[in-house]
């Protein structure tokens, strides 16, 4: 890892999660309403910890969500708002990466391609030069960079090591000419990586990211990963993610030590009207200052992936989010959200 520049655990402390709020004019759409409310207990609860950055439509679209998070008794001062055109709600693989660069923080904008060109993406993708021009991040430096690379592909130890797939990073919908060696060899400069896991196992139904990490496996500390399971053996996922843990169970950590993998075992099928199986998965947490925000969907599973997040966060509040709403445009919790490290959210 570069002595000067790494790429913080999602642990370290924070100065604000960004959301880019729904709107009628997205596939959101036909259950707004719905996912709104999901938004809004996101909100309450995180304004509890820490700021929220929230992205808005237009002035119009601000003031219809001012006024949701006033009922909700969420102070003024702990929301900023920015107003950015976009496609959709992502914002995880379409907001700005942050990395420590001599011990400051430094913004990183990569390119997004909606998912290897499956979606419509040019508002999206300007999302990052928007904020930086509007002040957001005070006078924190926005560097651009010629590679597509999507906030929820990658995964970090904060100690330079990156946990990614195959499948989704060396697919060429993302960078066709680049080479894993090229890929390696750029992330190394940019996001200061030392050593690089990549998982080859591993697949949910529905999941249209092309196996993005956030959904399969997630780091816990320097020395555990969390991981979706399946305890069901009639279940399609059985097989691909029981690889997928044997896979974790063979990498190493810094130190030469095997991980200590803690598995999520996945809910049961959730199937959205036309029969499409969606891809819910409690590996989407988002840990923020003193908590840690889990998925729940209404099943079983739901209290157990709790007290397992719990072991793996003893010092931190485990706080279950329901993502049944979220889940139908085929993402979840860490999916719509992007913590902003300490220093990077300008003074209100």
């Amino acid at each position: 890892m570069s002595p000067s520049r790494y790429l913080p655990a999602e642990w370290a402390s924070q100065s604000g999660v960004m959301l880019t709020w729904p709107h009628a004019d997205s596939d959101w759409g036909p259950f707004l309403r719905e996912v709104e409310a999901v938004y809004r207990h996101l909100a309450k609860v995180i304004t509890r910890f820490e700021r929220l950055l929230i992205i808005c439509q237009n002035e119009a679209h601000k003031t219809h969500v001012s006024h949701l998070l006033l009922r909700e008794n969420i102070a003024p001062g702990r929301v900023q708002f920015c107003i950015q055109p976009a496609n959709d709600t992502w914002v995880r693989d379409y907001g700005p990466i942050c990395v420590m660069h001599n011990g400051r923080p430094r913004l990183l904008d990569f390119r997004f391609n909606g998912w290897g060109n499956k979606y419509p993406h040019e508002r999206d993708d300007l999302i990052a030069q928007g904020l930086h021009a509007q002040g957001a991040f005070g006078d924190i430096e926005l560097e651009t960079h010629d590679l597509v690379l999507e906030g929820g592909s990658i995964d970090s130890d904060g100690r330079g090591t990156l946990l990614t797939t195959t499948a989704c990073l060396l697919n060429p919908n993302r960078n066709p000419v680049k080479s894993q060696a090229g890929i390696e060899r750029l992330l190394k400069q940019t996001l200061g990586v030392s050593r690089f896991l990549w998982v080859s196992q591993g697949w949910l139904a529905g999941d249209d990211t092309d196996g993005h990490i956030d959904m399969l496996a997630r780091f816990c500390d320097t020395h555990t990963i969390a991981c979706s399971s399946c305890d069901d053996a009639e279940d399609e996922h059985h097989r691909p993610l029981g690889a997928l843990r044997d896979e974790l169970g063979q990498f190493r950590d810094a130190c030469g030590e095997p991980y200590r993998i803690v598995e999520l075992p996945i809910p049961q099928a959730i199937y959205d009207s036309s029969g499409q199986r969606l891809p819910a998965s409690y590996a989407n947490f988002l840990v923020i200052n003193q908590a840690v925000l889990v998925p729940q969907y209404h099943d079983p599973h739901d209290k157990l992936a709790r007290e397992r997040l719990q072991a793996c966060f003893p010092e931190r509040e485990i706080i279950g989010i329901d993502c049944r709403p979220l889940i139908r445009q085929y993402g979840s919790l860490h999916c719509i959200s992007m913590q902003l490290p300490s220093g990077v959210l300008a003074p209100i």
